[in-house]
């Protein structure tokens, strides 16, 4: 790979030659996945895998969030969860407030998560390019990047729950009112069939934007210091001037995404399988030795106390082997849109590490 010095002397025909030469998704592909291993296997170090767990798993969209839903919504039916919460709601509805409470510290909690999101990606982008995890260093330099993100991303996510609650509010009465009709009038039909299309529609272009964002607009800001709009701007002008190659990467990066998706799941589901067992077995000894000693469990505040620190530790626990899962997969996949957009932007091209591998075809 050329260095900083040896970009800044290139003639325009000779970085337009370069960087014609990087555009295959195929050959940005090799390299990712080559840059990948070296990150995480040479050599092997174990804080590195735990730092950038962390890292991913504040992410989301990937791999682990995935397995994360599809866990959770797979294993508890047969496990007596559902009794429980039924149960632990019971009682709270009793409490003055506590609803009100929770649903304030959930929206404080939403808005941490994508505040954080934003940050851990602009530090993700910055570990690959340099091959290590720098959480402080970088910090200040980092910080309007990633505030500029946060805003877009919250506006994005603002609108699509908009739009989603909308199309909801108008649904709903009609569905309703047809709930028990075994002949539904036409109109009704075309009508919720526009509405869940709309819904769709918008969920499929929200990823998509995400998606661009996070593979090429981030990048796009690391490199030359740019906020998010002129970032976009940037993006615009190469999506147009290769529309063609842009539309085989996101063809790759799909069929890539579900592979690594279904890898994870197939190794996953043994150890979430043994993490859930085991605690269903800690579960039921507790309860079975209260039995024993004439005690019976019933919800109180002591009882929500300990309830909540045991499920703080399962979810610990399952965040943590979520995010090693994960991790991997999620590392490749922003590595494969910055190796596919470098050579289109020398800013980014020059603060590779001096021994990241170059492009096949450079």
């Amino acid at each position: 790979m050329s260095s900083p010095t040896q970009i800044s002397h290139q003639k325009p025909a000779e970085t337009s030659r370069a960087a014609a030469a990087g555009t295959s998704p195929i050959a940005a592909l090799v390299d990712a996945f080559l840059d990948t291993v070296q990150l995480l296997f040479n050599p092997f170090d174990p804080a590195r895998w735990l730092k950038l767990s962390a890292l991913c798993l504040f992410l989301g969209g990937g791999t682990a969030s995935a397995a994360f839903h599809w866990s959770l919504s797979a294993l508890p039916g047969e496990i007596g969860f559902q009794d429980a919460t039924a149960q632990l709601r019971a009682y709270l509805a009793r409490l003055p407030g506590v609803f009100f409470l929770t649903f304030v510290l959930a929206v404080g909690l939403g808005v941490l998560i994508i505040y954080l999101r934003a940050v851990c990606r602009f530090a993700l982008v910055e570990t690959i390019l340099h091959g290590e995890v720098r959480l402080r260093r970088g910090w200040q330099e980092r910080r309007p990047l990633a505030r500029s993100y946060f805003f877009w991303l919250l506006a994005a996510l603002g609108a699509l729950g908009g739009i989603l609650g909308a199309g909801l509010l108008v649904a709903l009465p009609s569905l309703r009112a047809q709930s028990g009709l075994e002949d539904r009038p036409l109109v009704d039909s075309i009508i919720l069939s526009g509405v869940l299309l709309a819904e769709v529609v918008a969920g499929l272009v929200a990823g998509l934007l995400i998606t661009l964002t996070d593979d090429f607009a981030v990048p796009i800001m690391f490199a030359e210091k740019l906020p998010l709009v002129a970032a976009w701007r940037r993006l615009f002008g190469l999506l147009r001037g290769e529309a063609g190659a842009f539309t085989l990467y996101f063809l790759l990066r799909l069929v890539v995404s579900v592979t690594i998706g279904v890898t994870v799941l197939f190794f996953l589901f043994p150890a979430l399988v043994a993490l859930f067992s085991g605690a269903i077995i800690v579960g039921a000894l507790v309860v079975l030795t209260l039995q024993l000693a004439g005690l019976a469990w019933v919800w109180t505040s002591l009882t929500i106390l300990v309830a909540g620190l045991a499920l703080s530790i399962l979810m610990g626990l399952l965040l943590m082997l979520l995010g090693a899962a994960g991790m991997p997969g999620q590392v490749f996949l922003q590595n494969f849109g910055m190796r596919f957009i470098s050579p289109r932007l020398p800013a980014l091209e020059s603060l590779w590490q001096p021994d990241s591998r170059s492009s096949p075809q450079t």
